[in-house]
């Protein structure tokens, strides 16, 4: 019953903060305009820049900004406990990420629709716009990346999620003919979708399981580029390349607007479950996980500062202003509905991370699975529940929490040198964080009589569809910023959105296909350490951009500052204790590369900072105006 209490209390938190906090910074601060002319009007063209309804719109901006980011950093920040993780959350996402998200939009609104990188150069300088977009140009290098290996491991991994979000694809481009070439009406079209995605689901958990290292006969990683990992991820690149440049509601409003139905229906799912185990006693998060881990992975690294690094899409993600300022702003169709889209899908991705942490600890404290290496043989998965001795009660303890977040033992070695034994931080690679949510998701599915197999499959095309979509629109965003950087380099190829796409994605294929001990794929993992501090240095430096464009207006500036002062601090902290720890850090183990990429994102936060003291001086009250709008060629 507890479980079910911090669920609820933390969702009525969020609708409270929603209808006060949110409305205050809409009416108050940005002063919201009905009637202003905003970008998707002003520079219609109907590829990037289309009036969308705010339901549609909502849809796209919450299934971008959320993919897997609230389901691993949550899954791994469980280690020092589900308190300071669920603190972190709910605080965060209600003062930092939603305000982070809704100012982003609004700024980029006020800006015809231009990224926070192209305004940090009329609100700082034009220094500061290079150097703001070269980071965007980074970090998104390492999104697309990292997003299209972990989307190909989730099809290796969970070969009955292909099928269902593949199927949505087609679906997808049907509802955006239906809806702008005939004028038809959204939502009974993509309900039928998603009834047809859950049976597409079944059939791939029951009938046919798309498993590529079973029909090929080839494996997951291998020395060779003939393996699963490699094949799926150039399959999605070359996705991603096609969905991109085309129109934006062709395929990216209507395949998200689906997206936002599963997700809610997954949650509506989730907590139910989570009402039933909760109240007949078979989920327990008290008893099931610690409040505050006192047994920490001898290895794993300090609660301060990595927890808000861990935790980012949940509570604060620096991706999010591109989303924001890359996509969204050139279809909201009225000032007014910035609030529901900026600050509201935020929290509502809140909501998801409070789901996630619940079902790492209660889920998982509900029992153990035994699942084999194939998902797809004969018989599945099986769940034990641990039992009273001698009866068949079961017991809700930490057991099985243990188990999947082994903590391990420090060992010394003779020569002087230490190995984790048992476990530990370094020991949980994707799979196991992945799988923590969607293991426990699929206990508290079963709760509601869902069979266990077809519960897996729910939440595994969950992750998978967030993740695809999280994808693609970095690939649409990716060209937006190299197009802006071509323009201050006057490199005309890169101003195409065929080429710019095309270098995109050429480019995050070879960084996610590096080499590395697993063999080709393997390497491009070890990008992912960067991942987390690069995106929270990203979402100081656009709250920056923000409370520059508040002090040009001469508007309140606090509730912007404080957290701009938080996301510099925490993960540039974070950034320097992985590149110089003792024994851990990368100078220290010889990872020259994320040293190196480490020393670059550090330099550049700071050459911003310093870009941000020198244009302060002047700033109040002076507010650049936007040059005359020039015609707008087709590139």
């Amino acid at each position: 019953m507890s479980t079910l209490i911090i669920a609820v209390l933390s969702f009525v938190g969020f609708i409270v903060a929603y209808n006060t906090y949110g409305k205050w910074l809409a009416r108050k601060i940005f002063g919201l305009d009905p009637e202003a002319t905003v970008p998707s009007q002003e520079l219609k063209d109907d590829v990037d820049y289309v009036p969308t309804k705010k339901e549609i719109i909502f849809g796209h901006h919450f299934t971008s900004i959320a993919g897997t980011g609230p389901i691993v950093g949550p899954a791994i920040a469980v280690f020092w406990g589900w308190l300071p993780a669920l603190l972190w959350v709910v605080i965060g996402s209600v003062f930092i990420g939603a305000v982070h998200d809704f100012g982003a939009l609004v700024v980029s609104l006020r800006n015809r629709g231009q990224s926070v990188g192209e305004v940090a150069g009329r609100m700082i300088g034009p220094r500061a716009k290079f150097l703001f977009l070269f980071v965007l140009f980074m970090g998104l290098t390492i999104v697309l990346a990292i997003f299209g290996l972990v989307i190909a491991l989730i099809f290796s991994y969970y070969p009955e999620s292909v099928l269902s979000v593949w199927v949505e694809i087609p679906l997808a481009v049907a509802i955006g003919i239906w809806i702008y070439r005939r004028g038809g009406n959204i939502l009974i079209p993509s309900i039928i979708a998603l009834g047809i995605m859950y049976i597409a689901m079944a059939f791939g958990a029951y009938v046919l399981p798309i498993n590529l290292g079973k029909w090929l006969g080839i494996p997951l990683l291998g020395q060779t580029y003939l393996n699963v990992v490699v094949i799926w991820t150039l399959v999605l690149f070359v996705y991603c390349f096609i969905a991109s440049v085309l129109p934006v509601w062709t395929l990216l409003q209507p395949r998200d607007f689906i997206n936002s139905h599963e997700l809610v229906l997954a949650l509506v799912l989730l907590v139910l479950g989570l009402a039933v185990a909760g109240f007949t006693g078979k989920a327990d998060l008290f008893a099931s996980a610690p409040a505050v881990a006192k047994d920490i992975p001898p290895d794993a690294p300090p609660i301060w500062p990595f927890l808000f690094i861990t935790i980012a899409c949940g509570a604060v993600s620096g991706f999010h202003c591109m989303v924001s300022s890359g996509t969204s702003s050139k279809q909201v169709a009225s000032e007014s509905d910035a609030q529901y889209v900026g600050y509201g899908a935020m929290l509502l991705e809140g909501g998801l991370a409070v789901v996630v942490i619940i079902a790492c600890c209660a889920g998982i404290g509900m029992g153990i699975f035994d699942r084999p290496d194939d998902p797809a043989s004969p018989g599945g998965y099986t769940f034990q529940p641990i039992l009273k001795e001698g009866s068949t009660q079961q017991v809700i303890n930490q057991e099985a929490w243990r188990t999947r977040y082994a903590v391990g033992e420090k060992v010394t070695n003779a020569d002087g040198t230490t190995t984790i034994v048992g476990g530990g931080w370094a020991s949980h690679k994707l799979r196991e964080k992945v799988s923590a949510f969607v293991d426990g998701g699929g206990n508290f599915l079963a709760s509601l009589g869902i069979p266990l197999k077809m519960g897996i499959a729910i939440m595994a095309v969950l992750v998978a569809s967030f993740a695809a979509t999280t994808l693609d629109t970095a690939t649409r965003l990716q060209r937006y910023v190299i197009h802006e950087l071509a323009q201050t380099a006057n490199i005309k190829p890169l101003m195409n959105r065929y080429i710019a796409t095309a270098f995109a994605l050429i480019l995050a294929a070879a960084v996610a296909l590096l080499q590395g001990s697993g063999g080709p794929g393997s390497g491009g993992m070890t990008l992912w350490p960067l991942f987390g501090a690069t995106n929270q240095l990203l979402a100081g430096l656009a709250f920056m951009v923000i409370v520059f464009y508040l002090v040009r207006r001469n508007k309140p500036i606090w509730f912007a500052f404080l957290p701009m002062i938080v996301m510099l601090l925490m993960p540039g902290w974070a950034m320097l204790h992985q590149m110089f720890a003792p024994e851990t850090g990368w100078l220290a183990k010889g990872d020259y590369l994320l040293f190196g990429f480490g020393i670059v994102v550090e330099a550049l936060q700071v050459w911003m900072i310093v870009e941000g003291a020198i244009a302060w001086r002047n700033a109040r009250g002076n507010y650049p105006e936007l040059p005359p709008l020039e015609t707008i060629t087709a590139d």
